[in-house]
């Protein structure tokens, strides 16, 4: 057996400590880290009808086919893959409901692959939207989310006779009962509302698609001039609750718990399932400094109204959708795309700008 050369003991401590880090990689499997993709604008979408592309679109399809969302990277952690362009646009779907959406997000924001910090965030569904403000296919930005869901509920059937409704907020005796809590806890959230104002000018003009049986279901809501308007693009109130709720009585409420929670300043517009789920996620994701809350803009388009025309019921109304079977629904589709792609063309488009400064209306 060979001896071992004489190397001097300096030498021998300077290899053991090239040696340290190079046995602890070995051992981790831990490589050198990448640089994290840099995202303009998150797209994010609750439920497809079939596959990404080709067949009938759901609320993710037209995205993926008009903003050439090609490349797919998957996203263990959450409801679905994600999608990306060349110009930075990733499109997320949720799943339904606040419990998928909120999950999904929280994957999404917390992948270190991913740099969101100075992403806009275009939230964009179909709803069931409110006939005394809007119209089918009409397209809402909202200025607040509220949560439909945290509260407490008695039975209908079980209400006290003064009582305007069942439902009472979460440490309140009676409904709507004075003072506000001053630290809500997911109940309400406010977007930047400079940010909104400019989505919303931006928009305005946008052209929305029409057709005989939206025309044809609006005629049924004499009273209410606005349902029976055209589609048109506006700003207002947006409510999500993991029951999809109908009727006269239920819309009283919505508007009324919207006026609650924004202390009279809300306007309910249109209903939702996610949008509650995914603000949360994007809060926490924004104090652990992963986004940007005041970059968030929810655009909800009207698939369907919340309630039944005069001379009907809410369980005739409701029984002719429970299968899906909105009379706006492509319509709605198409115009969350329409006019959410708008902003999201103008964000990459002026990017140089956008990512330095969020943009807001000239006063």
């Amino acid at each position: 057996m060979g001896r071992f050369p004489k190397f001097p003991a300096g030498l021998f401590i300077l290899l053991a400590c090239l040696a340290i880090p190079l046995a602890a990689q070995k051992k981790t499997g831990s490589l050198p880290a990448k640089t994290p993709i840099q995202i303009k604008v998150v797209v994010v979408t609750m439920f497809e009808v079939g596959e990404d592309t080709g067949d009938i679109p759901g609320e993710y399809q037209l995205w993926v086919e008009r903003e050439h969302l090609d490349r797919i990277l998957p996203l263990p952690a959450g409801y679905h893959h994600v999608r990306m362009n060349k110009d930075g646009v990733l499109g997320l779907l949720t799943g339904v409901a606040t419990a998928k959406a909120a999950a999904s997000v929280m994957a999404l924001g917390l992948d270190p692959r991913f740099d969101l910090s100075k992403a806009y965030w275009v939230i964009a569904g179909i709803g069931g939207g409110d006939p005394a403000d809007v119209s089918l296919g009409t397209a809402v930005w909202a200025n607040h989310v509220i949560d439909g869901d945290i509260g407490y509920e008695i039975d209908a059937r079980e209400i006290p006779a003064d009582w305007p409704t069942g439902f009472v907020p979460l440490r309140k005796r009676t409904p709507y009962e004075q003072p506000v809590k001053s630290e809500l806890d997911g109940e309400a959230y406010t977007l930047n509302q400079d940010l909104v104002a400019w989505a919303y000018q931006l928009t305005k003009d946008v052209p929305l698609a029409d057709n005989d049986e939206m025309r044809v279901s609006r005629a049924l809501y004499t009273g209410f001039p606005n349902a029976i308007r055209p589609p048109f693009v506006t700003r207002g109130d947006t409510m999500s609750g993991g029951t999809f709720w109908h009727g006269k009585k239920m819309d009283e409420w919505a508007n009324e718990w919207t006026k609650y929670y924004t202390g009279g300043q809300g306007n309910f517009m249109v209903s939702a399932m996610e949008d509650t789920g995914t603000m949360q996620a994007l809060t926490f994701l924004d104090q652990a400094g992963r986004v940007d809350i005041k970059r968030v803009l929810v655009l909800r388009t009207v698939s369907n109204f919340d309630r039944e025309p005069p001379g009907e019921t809410p369980a005739e109304t409701l029984k002719s959708m429970a299968a899906g079977n909105y009379p706006a629904f492509l319509p709605s589709v198409e115009a969350a795309e329409r006019v959410g792609d708008k902003v999201v063309r103008d964000l990459v488009e002026h990017w140089d700008e956008r990512e330095l400064k969020i943009p807001r209306t000239p006063q």
